[in-house]
């Protein structure tokens, strides 16, 4: 008993360092990704022509997913890894909040995405369709009404998909940008990003709505670029 014990003991000694770096590697990872979205995010809506202003204006969260890549969808299991920011406050009113770290899976983009890595961002345009992906998995097309999103700076929001769909979803590969069909996948909050970026156990609807979490510095370019771009909201 006595050698199984010093031999246990001498394993997790070992494995201690690595399960350190491990955890380090993995920070670097959520870091970069949110240092992505605010790039990607700047980049698009630095484009007049990209996403009308006024739905941007109107959105009560947006979600940002940089470069998810084709190959995994090849195996039956598409998936990429994001953030949301949400404006604060039960109403949605406030300036932008904290984000969630975010998790896209599952789902057929076809031809529209072609072999390389593909931006999407989504605009989420009330508080049921906010709400929903706060609390739990959301189905897109099930659970939440989408549609692909609008473009150009005179495109209509007015149309029957624009003001009946709760979220609207936008591509960008080979440097093209496009509303895109999102349907079947699922979208949720990514609680284990969340604890490795906040260094605790957050809620996902705290993080973003409380306005008592303070903005990670890697998530800075998002949330200045969403409070530059639509500072206010609009019925």
């Amino acid at each position: 008993m006595r050698k199984l014990l010093t031999c246990l003991g001498s394993i997790l000694l070992v494995l201690s360092p690595l399960a350190d770096r491990a955890s380090a590697a993995d920070q670097t990872k959520d870091d970069d990704r949110l240092r992505n979205c605010g790039t990607v995010l700047k980049e698009i809506l630095d484009v007049p022509d990209n996403i009308p202003q006024d739905l941007l204006d109107k959105a009560d969260c947006v979600v940002v997913f940089p470069s998810v890549l084709k190959a995994a969808f090849i195996v039956g299991g598409s998936y990429g890894r994001g953030a949301m920011s949400c404006r604060k406050g039960e109403d949605f009113r406030g300036p932008w909040g904290s984000p969630t770290m975010m998790a896209l899976e599952g789902g057929s983009f076809g031809f529209q995405i072609g072999g390389q890595a593909t931006d999407f961002v989504l605009l989420v345009m009330n508080e049921s369709g906010a709400r929903g992906i706060l609390a739990s998995k959301v189905k897109l097309g099930g659970d939440a009404s989408v549609a692909a999103g609008p473009v150009g700076r005179d495109a209509s929001a007015d149309t029957d998909a624009t003001l009946r769909s709760e979220i609207l979803s936008y591509s960008r590969a080979r440097g093209l940008f496009a509303g895109v069909s999102l349907e079947g996948s699922t979208i949720r909050p990514d609680n284990g990003d969340n604890r490795r970026v906040y260094g605790k156990n957050i809620p996902a609807r705290t993080l973003v709505l409380s306005g008592t979490v303070a903005v990670p510095p890697a998530a800075e370019q998002m949330v200045s670029t969403l409070n530059a771009k639509t500072p206010r909201h609009r019925q």
